[in-house]
């Protein structure tokens, strides 16, 4: 989850520069807040004394792998280097993960996948003190009502017991512990899973993986079924929207890779093209979308379904991806703008292809006689150019 907010986080700080108002002042202000909010004295002092600005989060917030990397290598860089620990962890806590599985309905893999992917199995859970992460955010950006609120439910997790507030360390985005909860979604999902009384996500790795079962249960996990399936597309097949069931799929002549079949024909999917036709392809079923809820990236939730599989012994993915380069950000933006001046709605001109501009992108493959995958190439910004 400590990768939750980049989706909104350009938005904070895009253009923004640091510049303080006197800490102070700004922390006068901030305790007639946290006393109308029952915090005690001694806790906000113990969590925000010597606060001073952290600038340092402005860089942070621009170096954002996602926005440069392909997919593939995303991938590669996550999953691969986790395989044998990841194995090693689900043996040593197996008795914790199928009790957590027992009483939430999410797979263990799927659990030590998410635990591998946000903290490195609690190898790195961030280095910030959270409050004064979070007071940082609160005082410049657009979003600061959101990161005071943040900032309020941190100091009443201090003063509940749960951590210190030497203890409370996340990302500089304010995420925590072992599987990086926002202070929200602590006060939502976290629970004491080992019974001594408090919600430890930090030292607690049974309270941690059961914090993140509790999410997903509670976020839609439909217990029994997986994330999704590689799968192998026709020749001249063209992408499209919308769920289908298994079977659906099928008789349109989708396969699932090796020759394997689909255990549940009846479950609705979606076509996942992450490079373009020229990549793997999946189906994804309504759990992705619940992994999206963790971190809304689909590299994210395509990395910790393959991680969780590779966990249990499934292979590498059969197809290849490609080798070719991907687009800039400023040369998404670019492409967004051809499309918008060409009547499409991209649902944005910001350099990042979310649905809106893969839908724009489809519709104006279709129009000019395309393979339509959705997916931003070279080649694509050359033709809108063209017609521009």
């Amino acid at each position: 989850m400590r990768a939750l907010i980049i989706l909104f986080m350009s938005l904070v700080l895009s253009g923004q520069v640091f510049a303080s108002q006197n800490p102070a002042a700004f922390l006068a202000q901030l305790w007639d807040e946290a006393k109308s909010s029952g915090i005690d004295r001694s806790v906000f002092e113990s969590a925000l004394g010597g606060y001073r600005p952290l600038d340092r989060i402005a860089t942070q917030s621009a170096n954002q792998p996602e926005l440069v990397e392909g997919v593939g290598v995303y991938v590669a860089k996550r999953v691969d280097p986790r395989i044998d620990q990841g194995i090693r962890r689900m043996r040593e806590w197996s008795d914790t993960l199928a009790r957590i599985e027992r009483q939430y309905g999410v797979a263990e893999e799927v659990l030590v996948s998410i635990w591998g992917m946000e903290t490195n199995f609690g190898g790195y859970m961030g280095n910030e003190k959270v409050p004064h992460a979070l007071a940082t955010l609160s005082e410049t950006g657009r979003r600061a009502d959101y990161f005071r609120s943040e900032l309020l439910t941190a100091l009443r997790i201090i003063q509940d017991g749960h951590i210190t507030a030497d203890g409370m360390v996340g990302s500089w985005a304010g995420a925590m512990g072992q599987t990086q909860f926002m202070p929200s979604s602590f006060m939502q999902f976290a629970v004491d899973f080992d019974g001594d009384g408090r919600k430890n996500i930090w030292s607690s790795v049974p309270d941690a993986l059961a914090s993140a079962a509790n999410y997903l249960r509670n976020n839609g996990w439909r217990p029994g079924e997986t994330w999704g399936y590689e799968v192998r597309l026709p020749e001249g097949f063209s992408a499209r929207d919308g769920a289908m069931t298994l079977a659906e799929w099928q008789q349109l002549g989708v396969r699932r890779v090796a020759g394997r079949s689909f255990p549940r024909p009846g479950d609705q999917a979606r076509l996942y093209l992450p490079a373009g036709i020229d990549g793997p392809a999946f189906l994804t079923l309504p759990n992705f979308e619940v992994i999206k809820r963790y971190n809304n990236s689909n590299s994210y939730a395509l990395s910790v379904g393959h991680l969780a599989d590779r966990l249990i012994g499934g292979g590498a993915f059969v197809a290849s991806w490609p080798n070719g380069p991907e687009l800039t950000r400023t040369e998404r933006r670019e492409l967004q703008s051809h499309l918008v001046r060409l009547g499409y709605d991209v649902g944005g001109v910001d350099g990042v292809v979310g649905s809106a501009t893969r839908t724009a992108i489809s519709a104006f493959q279709r129009q000019q006689g395309l393979p339509v995958d959705g997916y931003p190439t070279p080649d694509l910004l050359r033709r809108l150019k063209e017609q521009v």
